[in-house]
């Protein structure tokens, strides 16, 4: 038996030798492992990052070739007399996968105020109104508790359609989408206990100019979470730090930062946060609520550059307030022909979607778009359609009332400049 492993191996190491044409026992140098100097031909070696060492270790930095930034977005100039931004939007051209980082997810301010330095340490939150048993539950309290983790998106209701818009950030960039952890309010009310009649509750934060918002108790029941965690640490400040409410599928005021109370009630109350956000219309009014399912192209999209014709992958995000996004079909031609577009990971409820579609593009004009459809049904309208709805004559300063979710068309010239459809 000896004789015969020692043949073998005697083999293997001839044939080796035969099959890479050297000596028993050199070695190649592995791939990108030979330097420049000594292969004589070839790149350098990049320059090391000699950055602040503690900086690194302790959090660390992206790399300075990576320029996403937020920018600041609303309905009025920023910063404003008191020297604040309003709101601040995600820059949704440049992302990639479904999760917004945290330092790059968009935030509202409750009418420009400062951002509250909460201690945690002394931070609660109280449950009273119409309940068995009126609780205040400290940090500590809560952590004990069974937790979830789900991805959700948040959206302002001035995310929409615009022709002033000139990129994809300005248009659609106050929605953002994470990965959030905390406590069921499920939960904390079955701790309470609710007495009869408890139909409505009232969330309010600790921000100077009082948030508060009016929501059924029946969606508290169930999908609503108390989050302390996002993207796998605490709430950023910006985002509610150390305690917000997650409202999965509302516009983005009904998810309390900087969470302190919560008031279960037998009716609708008019808030600081509901006054202006509802309308007296019944049809719109059941608009302000959830956010109907929509879609947005941000590759290519606007003030992007296509370099010349040929392959190219469009990819863009999809949500809905009414659950997980079922299908996303994509026109290159302004919606006279549309083409399935594939998912990139399977899509979650009340969370972005990632779809994408291989477009081999001619050097000609086109026109994207996409459109989604949830798993209820509801499908994207197109602005046309909404204003066919409301029963009023459309032209191309139309805006849609209440949340608007209507289809975002990216026009591509023949230099492969994209600018916005609706301009």
């Amino acid at each position: 038996m000896g004789s015969k492993r020692l043949d073998r191996r005697e083999l293997l190491k001839s044939g080796a030798a035969l099959a890479g044409g050297m000596t028993i026992g050199a070695v190649a140098p592995a791939m990108g492992q030979t330097q420049a100097s000594e292969a004589g031909h070839g790149p350098a070696s990049p320059p090391m990052i000699r950055g602040d060492e503690a900086k690194i270790i302790a959090y660390g930095d992206r790399s300075k070739h990576v320029t996403s930034v937020r920018i600041p977005h609303g309905g009025r100039p920023s910063p404003d007399n008191f020297g604040l931004t309003f709101h601040v939007a995600s820059p949704l051209q440049d992302s990639v996968g479904v999760i917004t980082p945290s330092s790059l997810h968009y935030f509202a301010t409750t009418r420009g105020s400062f951002l509250p330095d909460i201690d945690p340490n002394t931070h609660s939150l109280m449950i009273h109104g119409l309940v068995d048993r009126p609780l205040t539950f400290t940090m500590a309290d809560l952590k004990r508790l069974p937790s979830v983790t789900r991805l959700h998106f948040i959206e302002c209701a001035g995310n929409r359609t615009s022709r002033r818009a000139k990129t994809v950030q300005e248009s659609h960039g106050m929605t953002s989408n994470a990965e959030w952890t905390g406590v069921l309010l499920s939960t904390l009310l079955k701790e309470c206990g609710l007495k009869g009649g408890a139909s409505w509750f009232v969330a309010e934060g600790v921000e100077e100019v009082k948030g508060a918002s009016s929501m059924p108790i029946a969606k508290a029941m169930d999908d609503c979470m108390i989050a302390y965690g996002m993207n796998g640490e605490a709430v950023r400040p910006q985002n509610g730090f150390p305690l917000r409410l997650m409202v999965p599928g509302f516009e983005g005021i009904f998810h309390t930062k900087w969470l302190r109370r919560i008031k279960v009630v037998d009716r609708y109350y008019m808030n600081y946060n509901d006054f202006g956000h509802l309308d007296r219309d019944p049809k719109v009014a059941a608009l302000e609520y959830q956010i109907g399912p929509k879609s947005v192209i941000t590759f290519p999209s606007g003030s992007q550059q296509l370099p010349g014709k040929g392959s190219y992958e469009i990819s863009g995000l999809a949500w809905s307030g009414g659950g997980a996004i079922r299908k996303v079909e994509i026109s290159t031609d302004g919606g006279k022909k549309w083409n399935n577009a594939e998912f990139k990971g399977t899509p979650q409820r009340m969370a972005h979607a990632r779809f994408s579609y291989q477009w081999n593009w001619d050097g000609n004009e086109a026109e994207l778009l996409s459109r989604c459809t949830d798993e209820v049904g509801q499908v994207q309208p197109t602005r046309e359609q909404v204003a066919k709805y409301w029963n009023v004559p459309f032209n191309e300063s139309y805006s849609p009332p209440g949340l608007d979710n209507t289809i975002q068309p990216w026009q591509v010239a023949r230099d492969g400049r994209v600018t916005n459809g609706l301009a």
